[in-house]
């Protein structure tokens, strides 16, 4: 395996007490404005995996539930006394509350956003000495995309999920129907400065891998051992270049064919399904 280097820059790893700075989370406005399935009272999510993981969350806050009578016994099936009770509606009804073209499942809850978490409170240590693994996105403005990555990071067992504060999507009900309930089952962490975050993730001990299509080293020549912070980059864009600086190394996913790159979301889940691979067989 190649040996860990720092390109471009010099090491930010610091093997002392980490800095007591904090990042301030970049909040998207407790009622995500400009979404289309928002209102003044909070977020409208829907869809059968997403409306089960919210009202299994318990930091989530609940406001209203309404559901169609073949939705109820879809979510009964997972969930026997849900909590708010049901008011049971038509799905047409349903279908006007959300934004156009939603698929519902006869299936809505409103809730409250979730608290954002900060970088060190999620990040720092190492559960039962179990390396840690995060994802870190770069300016990714699909939320499909981030919902599909969001939902491998859970199929995978990753710690939590680094955003930018802008160039984001909001955890808007979209995002949570791509992400099949995982957007509630995985702390997603907005930051403002995404260089100043990878420095502190440094400081709490990651490595910093960068996947980058045009990068020298194929991810099979990489030591992907302790804790790791994976970075991918934007839809069309890739990474920035001072977040690639930021990166410990950079590698690819080798690919054949006339297309050299991979969707993002499907990047990131081979990313986790090698990482996964090789702790799980020592």
């Amino acid at each position: 395996m190649a040996q860990r280097k720092y390109p471009n820059q010099s090491s930010s790893r610091s093997s002392g007490p980490a800095s007591r700075e904090k990042l301030i989370p970049a909040r998207t406005g407790g009622r995500h404005r400009g979404t289309p399935n928002a209102d003044a009272e909070g977020l409208w999510l829907h869809g059968l995996h997403a409306v089960v993981a919210a009202l299994r969350n318990p930091e989530r806050k609940k406001l209203r539930f309404l559901a169609t009578s073949n939705g109820l016994e879809a979510l009964l099936s997972h969930i026997k006394v849900p909590e708010p009770t049901a008011e049971i509606q038509d799905s047409q009804k349903i279908s006007r509350l959300l934004h156009a073209g939603a698929v519902h499942q006869g299936l809505a809850l409103l809730v409250q956003p979730l608290e954002e978490p900060d970088l060190r409170d999620v990040c720092a240590g190492e559960p039962d000495g179990k390396p840690r693994l995060v994802m870190v996105l770069d300016q990714l403005t699909d939320p499909q995309n981030v919902g599909a990555v969001l939902r491998s990071c859970v199929a995978f067992g990753a710690t939590a999920v680094i955003l930018t504060g802008q160039h984001a999507p909001p955890a808007s009900g979209v995002l949570a129907k791509a992400a099949s309930g995982a957007l509630d089952m995985i702390p997603l962490v907005r930051v403002i400065n995404l260089a100043r975050a990878m420095e502190q993730l440094a400081e709490l001990g990651y490595w910093r891998v960068g996947l980058d299509s045009e990068a020298l080293q194929p991810i099979a020549d990489v030591d992907l051992t302790g804790n790791l912070a994976i970075v991918l980059g934007a839809e069309g864009h890739g990474l920035r270049q001072l977040t690639a600086r930021k990166c410990d190394f950079l590698a690819r996913i080798p690919v054949s064919g006339e297309l050299a790159s991979l969707n993002v979301s499907n990047a990131a889940a081979i990313i986790l399904y090698e990482v996964t691979r090789r702790r799980t067989s020592g």
